[in-house]
């Protein structure tokens, strides 16, 4: 179709969902045209989730242009292909702060619009909440539908099943729709499927389907049993000819699909049929990924969360290893000397740098999905029969598998090693995914053991003594992206912890991995301060509270959330020992920590080397 030479583009008169609604069939494609172009522009400056976002633009303008938001409800599983829908909700203006400080976040928050229901982050959860929604509408007597919008891959998740088999009976006001942008539709069924989705979304086959039930029932004795006898009928056709219907319409969805995710014309048909159904309703839609820009299409898996690139290319200027990176290839030298040596991710193998490990040793490598409590417990199986499985996951997801790693991995008490990638300040991604809650909950779990490496060698290191060493449960925890500077003649001698300075010195540092870096920064413009530096932190080694027994102040530096932390065991163990030390504990108090640079996070909780440096004078010179 050809675009109109309008004085205005069709994006700059779009400012809510009402706008949406004026528009034509030519001024609908012009719309997602205009998006997908804004979208590589602004995330090309900001950052963000691009690939997720552009496969789904015509199926939020579509969403907008059928539903009446926020009367109809959409849930957005996981929150990171929201973009198009906050385009459309008034939010077009915010985006050159996109994941910034103070600005719009890139997953769904309430706290920006009525439009977002849910603040999101994580997979598989909008079915779970979306039954919850309906319900609720339904008890209450309100108007509106719920949409739940998840993906392929989040539908590997154990809750969204949960969802299902919990019911959908009662649920006349829910339409959930399955994004896949995997799969592929089989010519012959295909075809045929598609003639059937069209035939029964139109209006007329509704008119004459609901007008031949009505005649039947008034006929007298027969009527019903003919009613069954073609409900039956059309059941077993429809299984017949949807591959994925029986599994949907067993669990008492009415079932659409495949749908072309980005033909315009069989999405509003198919959502306007929905929107008439008395009957809970799923709807399956085929996307592509990164559609639109070739680079996102030919590399979806980079585009999905990418940094500033270069619009003309694609090109990212991200340079040099990380700690993802220095993991993978110690897993490979690891793998390479020890055929006992597992890998477990949950669909984040390039993300958790084990991408060349599932090249090297593709039958020691398992992808489990988004699911990670099975990831946990699988792993466990692994290690029960005499192998040394290593789960790498970001921190902000293995929290969902608390109880795995209590019941099925520590009172076992079963040797499985947790790469937790992530872990502290994460950045521009915001409160769903900072990773500062695993110090917590792990403390609270017998038999564990915790590194908190500072630098690329210690995390090869720790992780090396994790396999050949410790008993039991292990975690080595390490941040997003590069080390920071560290003492030139520094080296990690294996040891529980290390000592810089005098330990006879007023005050006493004491922390753990990459906040090591601020706090070396701010001895060097410090007096009568010395540095204790954990690098196990799980179990705390009691030999450090004889360095600290004469010391006036201890300050102890650490970013994780208060409640459960190593600072918190610390200090109770300072109490234990009869140590009268004034104790000084700088972390993240009884909040989330929301999106900003590092950098910022840092210096908002006191925790960068400036703030150091102010905080320890201030209490010296009481």
């Amino acid at each position: 179709m050809q675009k109109r030479d309008d004085f205005m583009s069709v994006l700059d008169r779009v400012n809510s969902p009402e706008d949406v609604k004026k528009l034509d069939d030519i001024e609908l494609e012009e719309l997602c045209s205009d998006i997908r172009e804004f979208l590589v522009e602004s995330v090309s400056e900001t950052g963000g989730h691009l690939a997720s976002n552009l496969g789904v633009v015509e199926l939020s303008v579509a969403l907008h242009k059928v539903f009446n938001s926020p009367t109809d409800q959409i849930v957005f599983d996981v929150g990171h292909q929201c973009y198009t829908h906050k385009i459309l909700t008034g939010r077009k203006n915010q985006f050159s702060t996109l994941r910034k400080e103070g600005g719009i976040s890139g997953f769904i928050r309430p706290v920006e619009s009525e439009h977002d229901i849910f603040s999101s982050g994580h997979s598989s959860v909008s079915v779970s909440q979306a039954i919850g929604l309906a319900k609720a509408k339904k008890i209450k007597g309100e108007k509106g539908k719920v949409i739940a919008v998840i993906g392929d891959g989040a539908l590997t998740g154990g809750l969204a099943f949960e969802a299902f088999n919990n019911g959908v009976n009662g649920c006349e006001n829910l339409i959930v729709i399955l994004n896949d942008n995997k799969m592929s539709i089989s010519r012959n069924v295909g075809s045929m499927s598609k003639h059937l989705t069209n035939v029964r979304t139109s209006k007329g086959y509704f008119n004459l389907k609901s007008g031949v039930r009505h005649v039947l029932a008034k006929i007298p004795k027969i009527g019903n049993l003919v009613n069954r006898a073609l409900t039956f009928i059309n059941t077993e056709i429809r299984k017949r000819v949807y591959n994925d219907a029986t599994f949907f319409e067993d669990l008492g969805f009415r079932y659409y699909g495949l749908i072309d995710g980005h033909d315009m014309e069989s999405l509003i048909s198919v959502l306007n049929a929905a929107k008439e159904h008395n009957h809970s309703v799923l709807i399956h839609v085929n996307t592509k990924k990164g559609k639109g820009y070739d680079p996102a299409e030919k590399n979806p898996t980079q585009f999905h969360g990418i940094g500033k690139f270069d619009v003309a290319t694609g090109e990212t200027n991200y340079g040099g290893k990380s700690f993802s990176d220095v993991f993978g290839e110690t897993m490979c030298s690891l793998a390479e000397k020890d055929g006992r040596i597992c890998a477990v991710t949950a669909a984040m193998a390039e993300g958790t740098g084990l991408a060349e490990f599932a090249n090297k040793y593709p039958k020691r490598f398992f992808d489990v999905g988004i699911a990670e409590q099975h990831a946990v417990t699988f792993s466990s199986g692994l290690a029960k029969n005499g192998l040394i499985p290593v789960f790498a996951v970001y921190s902000t997801f293995l929290q969902r598998s608390y109880d795995q790693l209590i019941h099925d991995v520590a009172m076992q008490n079963l040797k499985v090693i947790f790469g937790i990638d992530r872990a502290g300040f994460v950045g521009e991604d915001g409160e769903s995914h900072q990773g500062v809650f695993d110090v917590s909950y792990l403390n609270t779990i017998p038999y564990f053991t915790v590194y908190s490496p500072s630098c690329y060698d210690e995390l090869s290191y720790m992780l090396g003594q994790a396999v050949y060493h410790d008993t039991g449960a292990v975690a080595v925890r390490y941040p997003r992206g590069k080390e920071k500077e560290m003492p030139k003649d520094y080296h990690y001698d294996k040891s529980d912890y290390s000592v810089f300075g005098t330990d006879d010195s007023k005050n006493c540092i004491i922390t753990y991995g990459v906040e090591f870096s601020e706090c070396y920064a701010a001895l060097k413009e410090l007096e009568d301060t010395f540095i204790i530096k954990l690098n196990k932190i799980k179990p705390i080694e009691s030999s450090i509270f004889n360095l600290i027994n004469h010391n006036k102040n201890v300050f102890f530096f650490e970013d994780s959330i208060k409640s459960g932390s190593v600072g918190e065991v610390f200090a109770a163990m300072l109490e234990e020992k009869g140590i009268c030390a004034s104790f000084h504990h700088i972390c993240i108090k009884d909040e989330f920590v929301k999106q900003a640079s590092v950098e910022s996070q840092l210096k908002a909780y006191s925790l960068d080397k400036n703030s150091v440096v102010s905080i320890v004078k201030e209490v010296s010179n009481v």
